[in-house]
């Protein structure tokens, strides 16, 4: 192929020959451990004591750091450690040991995993034995058909804890049954019953007596719906339980073939349970049951009709109701609901509306994307609850008995983004947010403390940066660390109210940039409205040379549950190695993904073929007029998983201008994906959008260069989901390329799928051939 075939008229080539990929390659090795001072998440120890690890010339040292005496010192003596590790055939330094996790045995001594063998060290005068096998890791070894050759780090689709309780349960309860196994019984508080599930239906027992014989509660579970023994929750006072009655709904079996299993020469099947888009779920409802009349206490089900999801049941304190979230189905409808005890009926406590979606979905890692969060106090008399209702996501003070807003506690244009701490006595909350602090990225997240009247909002980290906090077991200090994409990390002691106690490191990069090393740069425009701020990164290759015109390369993720161009400072990242071939890769957040306002958020309702692609046409467009060397003719993009649906969405319905596009592990229509994570975004029941938003129904609109990347044994995306659009691609007689990657879970390849996607963007938007690696190899050889 020609090169002036893909090159606009004047244009000079700017690399991707054998040198570029030999120093595309040794980027890693060229700058690994010359960023010094940089710290690993801190683990606390005791109240006022914790040990982090951080990087140092030539290697790691470890440190022990006390918040009362401020002062740090080293962990343990790091040569005599060394000495008593290293043996005939490995030699270890003071700063290369072969651990990262220490685990301390108070002030005498520590233990540490090498070669799967466990030592133990004793302090203060770091004499180090070998104790024998380190013990396996919790649950043992994993077991199963599965083992992908291929595994890729990719944004977060896992399902929230409340469906990872709920999946756990269905895998329970339709597991063929063991004879003679039962459910553990849970006691109730007092201790003298305990109940469980026998039989389908919830049996009961007095736990000592003469008489210890298991007593049927409940009468009317059957194998089709049986009750739940995960479920079940004793009243605080001993007189009633809980339990749910589950409906099954569709049982979908996705199944799979595996090719090349590494333990036999012949393909194995295998099969997973896998909830779609419409597919009827489970239905679980709750049951009230009194132990002195051992009668059921039907609980009306008015006020939660058609359930996504019901919560497990929790009990007030005082015994006198349950209450318990439910999400309904098509995710515009939240509430909290409250059954009494004694009768059944039920109220609403407070509930949530929205025309487009509510996100209910939320982890505990302090950086979920989720806006759904619930604390009750006094009972249930208030509610700490977290709402978009203005706009923007913020925590509110909620009368229990009313569901009326006592105090909004937080409001503007700014997100709160996880609750750390309440405490109700001095009814204080401490939570993260984005977008506060003005003059800044609005994606840097920043940690604060407020009163439940909304007075006393204070910025515990006020430095500019990316923050995150690690606290102390009591609450009392906190470990800041906090960096941008283009400054150096820092890490600080402070105290719960945001004083600082001492620095603890500030990273050093001057040999990482004398060596080379490039910061990306933070590039900021507007969005299709004109007024939005659409902010991203641009990285370059080291020996970029402003006079040339370079192709570009977006890296793009646009799944609504989350934000993810890069905020905090890396040396390395995937999207320089790429640069490195000589090319500019570019990432920025759109309108339809989170961490900012419910109306930029809403664009990805019942349409994620949009996934943003207006703003970020209109960015590279801003790009091009700033940068001569910004070749904006010449742009491909690439992505997994949902990444990998916009990737071919980019092709289909905007290519006038995304020429070249590397699609991985993509759900090319909603309709084949999980149902939790699609019926989100997507809307129920299933409607005309879905097929609107579907590369499949789209796929004859093909017109630049596009690659697929499947794994055979995708466990998240169904794998029919690429070869369906494969199949549509064929019908419309469209030319493509296709990578099928065997025994591999959600992947964008691996290794192997790098160098292919870099080859591909090599060949069509430089117009070079990359290296023949065959014909190298076989020259090798001779």
């Amino acid at each position: 192929m020609a090169v002036m075939a893909v090159m606009a008229p004047g244009t000079l080539p700017a690399q991707g020959r054998a040198a570029d990929y030999q120093r595309s390659d040794s980027l890693n090795k060229r700058f690994q451990g010359l960023a010094v001072g940089m710290t690993e998440t801190p683990r606390w120890v005791s109240d006022t004591r914790f040990w982090y690890r951080v990087s140092a010339p030539g290697g790691f040292r470890f440190v022990l750091a006390d918040a009362a005496a401020r002062r740090t010192a080293p962990l343990f003596d790091h040569a005599r450690v060394a000495a008593a590790l290293s043996h005939d055939t490995v030699t270890f330094t003071p700063v290369t040991l072969p651990f990262s996790v220490v685990t301390l045995e108070g002030d005498s001594a520590f233990t540490v995993v090498v070669e799967r063998m466990l030592w133990r060290c004793a302090l203060p005068d770091t004499r180090c034995i070998k104790v024998g096998p380190a013990p396996l890791p919790e649950g043992g070894p994993r077991g199963g058909a599965r083992a992908p050759d291929v595994h890729d780090s990719l944004p977060d689709e896992g399902p929230s804890p409340e469906e990872q309780e709920a999946r756990e349960e269905v895998s329970r309860l339709f597991q063929p049954p063991v004879r003679g196994q039962q459910d553990t019984p849970r006691k109730s508080p007092d201790g003298a019953l305990e109940a469980t599930v026998r039989q389908f239906n919830v049996y009961t027992r007095r736990v000592t007596g003469p008489d210890t014989a298991w007593q049927p509660l409940s009468y009317d579970g059957r194998e089709s719906s049986p009750y739940s023994a995960a479920s079940i929750r004793w009243s605080p006072d001993s007189r009633k339980l809980v339990a749910w009655r589950v409906t099954p709904g569709d049982r979908r079996m996705v199944k799979y073939v595996l090719s090349s299993p590494a333990d036999q020469l012949q393909p194995r099947d295998t099969a997973r349970f896998y909830e779609k888009p419409g597919d009827a779920r489970d239905l679980r409802e709750p049951v009230l049951f009194d132990l002195a009349s051992r009668r059921a206490i039907l609980i009306a089900q008015t006020h939660f009709p058609t359930p996504y999801s019901i919560s497990q049941p929790a009990w007030r304190n005082d015994s006198r109701a349950i209450s318990f979230e439910y999400n309904e189905r098509g995710h515009q409808r939240y509430r909290i609901i409250e059954a009494d005890a004694e009768s059944g009926e039920t109220r609403v406590v407070l509930e949530e509306q929205a025309s487009t979606f509510i996100y209910y979905n939320t982890t505990n890692d302090g950086l979920s994307s989720g806006k759904r969060y619930r604390f009750d106090i006094g009972d249930g008399a208030e509610v700490l609850w977290m709402s978009e209702r203005d706009g923007w996501n913020h925590l509110y003070l909620m009368d229990g008995a009313t569901g009326a807003v006592k105090q909004q506690i937080t409001k503007g244009a700014w997100v709160v983004r996880h609750v750390q701490r309440v405490d109700t006595v001095s009814r204080q909350i401490w939570f993260s947010g984005n977008g506060r602090n003005s003059g800044e990225d609005p994606y840097l997240l920043h940690y604060y403390r407020v009163n439940f009247d909304g007075s006393g909002l204070v910025d515990l980290t006020p430095a500019i940066g990316n923050h995150a906090v690690t606290w102390s077991n009591d609450f009392a200090y906190f470990v800041d660390q906090y960096s941008q994409v283009n400054t150096a990390p820092i890490t600080e002691l402070r105290r719960a109210d945001g004083t600082l106690v001492m620095p603890l490191e500030q990273a050093d990069l001057s040999a990482l940039v004398r060596a080379g090393w490039r910061a990306p740069e933070v590039f900021v425009a507007k969005a299709r409205d004109g007024v939005t701020d659409i902010w991203g990164v641009m990285f370059r290759p080291t020996n970029f040379d402003p006079r040339k015109r370079y192709p570009v390369i977006e890296n793009i993720y646009a799944g609504p549950q989350g934000s993810f161009v890069p905020k905090s400072f890396s040396v390395m990242n995937g999207m320089r190695s790429l640069a490195e071939l000589g090319f500019i890769v570019v990432q920025m957040d759109g309108m339809g993904t989170s961490n900012r306002s419910k109306a930029f958020h809403d664009v990805a309702h019942k349409n994620l073929a949009d996934a943003g692609f207006p703003d970020r046409i209109r960015w590279h467009q801003a790009a091009a007029a700033r940068f001569p060397w910004y070749d904006a003719s010449r742009v491909g993009i690439y992505g997994t998983s949902a990444g990998g649906q916009n990737v071919m969405g980019g092709m289909l319905f905007h290519p006038a201008f995304y020429k070249a596009a590397f699609s991985a592990a993509g759900c090319h229509d909603n309709r084949i994906d999980k149902m939790w994570w699609n019926e989100q975004w997507m809307g129920w029941p299933i409607g005309p959008q879905y097929a609107a938003s579907s590369n499949t129904e789209h796929a004859a609109k093909l017109q630049g260069k596009l690659l697929l990347v499947v794994g055979e044994y995708d466990t998240n995306v169904d794998p029919a989901s690429t070869l369906q659009v494969v199949n549509a691609l064929i019908k419309a007689n469209k030319t493509f390329d296709l990578l099928v990657i065997p025994n591999a879970d959600h992947t964008s390849g691996g290794p192997y799928g790098d160098r292919k996607r870099n080859d591909f963007f090599v060949h069509h938007l430089m117009g070079l051939e990359p290296p023949d690696r065959n014909r190298a190899a076989d020259q090798a050889r001779k």
